[in-house]
């Protein structure tokens, strides 16, 4: 049985994380090989990068933060991503390549091109079999989250920011509609659960796995 890699993407309040709690348990009960993971983290190094990356208190520009990103993703990769679609897991994975484009190229301001060109040397070409787009209005997204105890440095932005992250995240899903598919995410968080799961079984019962 080969491995699957699955992607889920959107930003903040968009109800992706949820849905990958969700959707781990189901495919599970279903009799699949799952594993859940993140990004940046999913390994003791890449959650220690992590906290360097999310702690409020630190100070990174654009560029030393794209680079950790990458550094953290390569041992998440070597380490986990690809030892487990070796062994015929479906992975999901929340954020990867995807939100480093539209985080630090359409959010920071950095050239879309140097960061695609460090990630294709990161990740040796490896990308996403699918991705589910939680597509969500950012003002809506930020509502659902303002209350949230666990905000971090990423979350501590201007209204500006994420909606240039939202409109890289638009452009990447027509850019690469193949692989991306995009849910409506303003809807229902049971509408939204829904199609999202059409989408996953869909690809599953097309697919070899």
């Amino acid at each position: 049985m080969k491995g699957k890699f699955i992607t889920v993407e959107g930003t903040d309040g968009s109800g992706k994380t949820t849905f990958l709690q969700f959707i781990t348990k189901y495919l599970v009960n279903k009799g699949y090989k799952v594993v859940l993971t993140r990004e940046p983290g999913g390994t003791e190094f890449s959650e220690k990068v992590r906290e360097l990356l999310f702690d409020s208190n630190n100070r990174i520009d654009a560029k030393t933060e794209s680079l950790l990103f990458c550094a953290s993703r390569r041992d998440h990769i070597i380490n986990k991503i690809i030892p487990y679609i070796e062994k015929g897991y479906i992975v999901i994975c929340d954020r990867f390549v995807d939100s480093s484009i539209a985080y630090q190229s359409y959010g920071r301001g950095l050239k879309k091109i140097d960061i695609m060109n460090i990630n294709k040397y990161t990740t040796d070409g490896l990308e996403p079999d699918l991705t589910i787009y939680f597509s969500v209005d950012v003002k809506i997204g930020l509502n659902r989250t303002k209350n949230r105890d666990n905000n971090n440095r990423m979350d501590l932005e201007e209204l500006s920011f994420y909606e240039r992250v939202k409109q890289g995240y638009d452009e990447l899903s027509l850019e690469y509609n193949k692989r991306i598919k995009t849910i409506d995410a303003n809807k229902p968080y049971n509408i939204v659960e829904k199609e999202a799961l059409e989408v996953v079984e869909g690809f599953l019962n097309d697919g070899d796995i």
